[in-house]
């Protein structure tokens, strides 16, 4: 293993975070910090992949890029559609934030309360951004790995569409468009996407396939009222059916589920436009049910739905060029029913649950010198269940040759509400205490021309009060925490503040670009231990987390329009579970990708994914994609 870390350290400065979108002066600028924020004042570790990043990477899922980029990890119970974690450095799945055109998205009916990633497809977004490192000033509970940052397409003429087809292996069929238009006082566009397939057994033992499908739709518009006012309006639907099996292999059951988002927003500005005002309300809900066809009387087996309404206050201020202050006030309402029924014909009835929280927070960006930039911030919430709590940040970056060379530092702090799954499920213990996050980076950032860039950035993190599954004696007296609240009932687990970890890492990228050739990619160290005392597997590497993860891609792009590249991508080895010694064996998996300008609005494009028809597992017990083969159109006009 020490020859494989020597051999993709050396690589990874081949390699870098891809394209971003470029401000008039050529700075790359970031969205996540919810003011746009030039790259060179940015003390934080940001990805930021632009619409020429995402076409040449030609994704299924947001995931499939996300996986291209540095520090982040995944597992997944089988082909698309099903249970998917996703792990930035290290962090456990529940603790990034999802975030789309402005809307945060989760679940609060899921058991760790975030967002399935399962669901998320390519579908109109045009620009992806990742946040590392806890970061609740902006973005409040759950960031504690960081955030994921998304925009979907912008119309830039007065009418205009796009279209994309792609079909595969596995009967796979993906096709997606939209519409829009910019004009004096409005820009709008809406958006639709389909997908089907017939997919793999999820199950490693299984036999027959397990089908994925899913259908979406997605819209902005702002309403320019006045020069000074304006009004913003999003949409975010998507509704999809999965099948799956279980730990014994396969099965008919199948699962549905349901998003919607809608959002809100009246802007303002005061003051010649040195303060900006943003009042929103936006909802996000999610239903999920699961079906079994064999039982013989009532087929639906789960039956959840999870709703969050939000009402944001924020302000920016920017009384002078050298100066930004962020600002704000959030309620945050999650509610939460669920009921498992059982296989008769009695009716049944969706338990309700809820919490609520209200926010204050504030962040300042101040450049005190020529390429020096210094920021600070601090959040404090209160939460109808666990009470206060309160998170400060502090940073720097400093560029001496106008963002050519970046250094960079910050301390940050994170934390993640408990669930209400784990408060008030079967297992839940209604007095739980918030996850709480404290870490640090340093980075360094040089650009070498047109020709070379390269950046490292070291990491730590450190994380207590983690909630984790208890389990309840097997035999004798039984303690109070070991029946179902409010009932006389056992229960055989319950969830606990018990677990600490700690997290710190190295990563490394970097492109180099000669003529006609490129090569990019990039190299993560992750050393993410369970630190919970009396532990007996302290010391020990989290579950489903890599030490050593790698991508790298190299190829020639012509004048012509056709570029055509290979890609390869590292995870190594991995404990499958907490609790047990099973090793997730390391892995290589190699992808082609070309894709041809055939006219001016018209790209024609083909993949094949893990050329070599690698077998390997995310999970274990479960299925992974062999060797696949896409080809698809897709144009702008």
């Amino acid at each position: 293993m020490t020859s494989v870390a020597t051999v993709l350290a050396l690589t990874a400065f081949s390699i870098q975070p891809a394209h971003a979108d470029d401000a008039p002066d050529g700075s790359i600028v970031v969205s996540a910090f919810r003011t746009p924020v030039a790259q060179e004042r940015n003390s934080a570790s940001v990805t930021v992949l632009d619409e020429e990043a995402v076409i040449e990477a030609q994704p299924i899922t947001v995931t499939d890029i996300l996986l291209r980029t540095p520090g982040i990890s995944l597992s997944r119970n089988g082909g698309y559609g099903t249970a998917t974690s996703l792990r930035i450095r290290g962090a456990d799945a529940g603790q990034t934030v999802m975030v789309i055109d402005g809307m945060r998205l989760a679940d609060p009916s899921s058991t760790a309360g975030g967002y399935a990633f399962s669901n998320l497809m390519l579908d109109d977004i045009e620009r992806i951004e990742i946040l590392r490192g806890p970061q609740s000033i902006l973005w409040g509970s759950d960031a504690i790995g960081g955030v994921v940052n998304v925009r979907t397409r912008r119309p830039e003429k007065p009418l205009e569409g796009s279209m994309a087809i792609e079909a595969g292996t596995h009967e796979t069929v993906s096709a997606r468009a939209g519409i829009g238009g910019t004009s004096e006082m409005v820009d709008w566009r809406i958006a639709a996407s389909t997908f089907t397939t017939d997919g793999i057994s999820a199950r490693a033992n299984g036999t027959e396939d397990d089908g994925y499908s899913r259908q979406a739709a997605s819209g902005t518009a702002t309403i320019r009222l006045s020069p000074d006012v304006w009004l913003d309006l999003r949409g975010y639907w998507a509704d999809a059916r999965s099948d799956f099996d279980g730990f014994s292999g396969d099965t008919a059951a199948y699962g549905t589920t349901g998003e919607w988002s809608g959002y809100a927003g009246l802007n303002f500005q005061l003051f010649d436009g040195k303060l900006v005002n943003r009042l929103a309300v936006l909802q996000t809900e999610t239903d999920r049910e699961n079906y079994d066809p064999n039982r013989s009387i009532r087929q639906i087996t789960f039956d959840a739905q999870g709703r969050i309404r939000r009402f944001e206050y924020q302000g920016i201020y920017k009384p002078a060029d050298m100066l930004d202050i962020v600002f704000g006030a959030e309620r945050e309402e999650q509610r939460m029913s669920t009921a498992s029924p059982t296989n008769s014909a009695a009716p049944y009835t969706l338990q309700p649950y809820r919490v609520d929280t209200d926010s204050l927070y504030g962040q300042f960006r101040i450049t005190p010198l020529t390429g020096l930039t210094l920021n600070a911030g601090a959040r404090y919430d209160h939460n109808s269940r666990f009470g206060d709590n309160t998170v400060f940040s502090a940073g720097g970056a400093f560029t001496p040759n106008g963002g050519a060379t970046i250094l960079r530092a910050s301390y940050d702090e994170g934390f993640k509400a408990p669930s209400l799954y784990q408060l008030f499920s079967a297992y839940g213990v209604a007095d739980l205490e918030p996850e709480k996050a404290k870490g640090w980076e340093v980075g360094l950032e040089h650009r070498f021309g047109d020709i070379l860039h390269a950046s490292a950035a070291w990491f730590e993190r450190e994380t207590d009060n983690l909630i984790d599954f208890a389990y309840c004696p097997t035999s004798g007296a039984q303690p109070a925490v070991c029946y179902i609240p409010g009932t006389n009932t056992t229960r055989f687990g319950y969830y606990a503040n018990v677990k600490e970890s700690r997290a710190r890492g190295l990563e490394l990228t970097g492109s180099a670009r000669w003529n006609v050739l490129f090569v990019e990619g990039n190299y993560s160290w992750i050393k993410a231990e369970d630190r919970s005392e009396d532990s007996a597997f302290f010391g020990r590497q989290l579950a489903r987390v890599p030490r050593h993860l790698a991508n790298v891609e190299g190829g020639i792009e012509l004048p012509d329009g056709l570029r055509a590249s290979v890609a390869a991508r590292y995870s190594g080895e991995s404990f499958n579970s907490a609790t047990s010694t099973e090793v997730l064996d390391d892995y290589w998996l190699v992808d082609l990708r070309a894709q041809y300008r055939l006219a001016e609005a018209l790209i024609l494009q083909a993949r094949v994914e893990n050329v070599a028809d690698k077998g390997y597992q995310t999970a274990s017990g479960y299925s992974a994609l062999g060797r696949t083969v896409y080809v698809g159109l897709r144009s702008r006009f």
